[in-house]
């Protein structure tokens, strides 16, 4: 069996995610406008196979690693779908109360949010054990990069899609990608500063 090294995955996953933001782009914005059923279902659809294609590359990822490895993916795996569960539980019970008026819209943010958790999670389980996430001196694309990727393709989706968002949703992406585009530029100065004391 070949090895399955991190720069393969995120080279898979960088070409996954550009096809998602094309599916995004592009096919999305037709759906409302499509009158034929199966043509709708097939673009509500596009965007969900390369979310499909990264999570069974994360699967394969963590089967090739060690059991180090292995221990911080699953534990912040575990604690990402414990957050996400009690949030949609929580959400639930505010929306039948009438509370919150919740619609199935909703449901779009949840692998969003599950990722996210699952970063936040994984970094603080690494640095238990000593580790950092940041440390990328091996990585095919340092961290800062990917951030800064995401801030832009977040923010390109969102002037895409502006005249077809509210502006909740809007604002929302505004602000992620503002985020992701911010957090990349602090990890990148971190990065040169890191190389330029060593160096100096």
């Amino acid at each position: 069996m070949t090895r399955f090294t991190e720069k393969q995955y995120q080279w898979r996953v960088l070409v996954a995610m550009a096809i998602y933001s094309g599916f995004m782009l592009i096919a999305w914005p037709l759906v409302r406008a499509t009158e034929s059923l199966p043509l709708k279902v097939l673009l509500a659809l596009a965007p969900v196979v390369p979310v499909f294609y990264v999570i069974a590359q994360l699967v394969r990822r963590i089967r090739a690693s060690d059991e180090l490895e292995q221990r911080t993916h699953l534990v912040a795996l575990s604690v990402a779908t414990g957050v996400v569960s009690a949030l949609s539980l929580a959400g639930g019970f505010l929306s039948i109360a009438g509370v919150l008026t919740l619609d199935g819209s909703i449901l779009i943010w949840v692998f969003p949010v599950m990722a996210f958790c699952y970063g936040l999670a994984r970094w603080r389980v690494l640095r238990g054990y000593g580790g950092d996430m940041t440390c990328d001196e091996e990585a095919a694309i340092p961290l800062y990069v990917r951030f800064l990727s995401a801030g832009a393709i977040v923010l390109v989706i969102a002037w895409w899609c502006r005249a077809a968002l509210d502006d909740m949703r809007l604002g929302f992406l505004w602000g992620m990608g503002a985020g992701f585009t911010a957090l990349g530029i602090a990890l990148g100065v971190a990065r040169w500063r890191k190389r330029r004391d060593r160096n100096g």
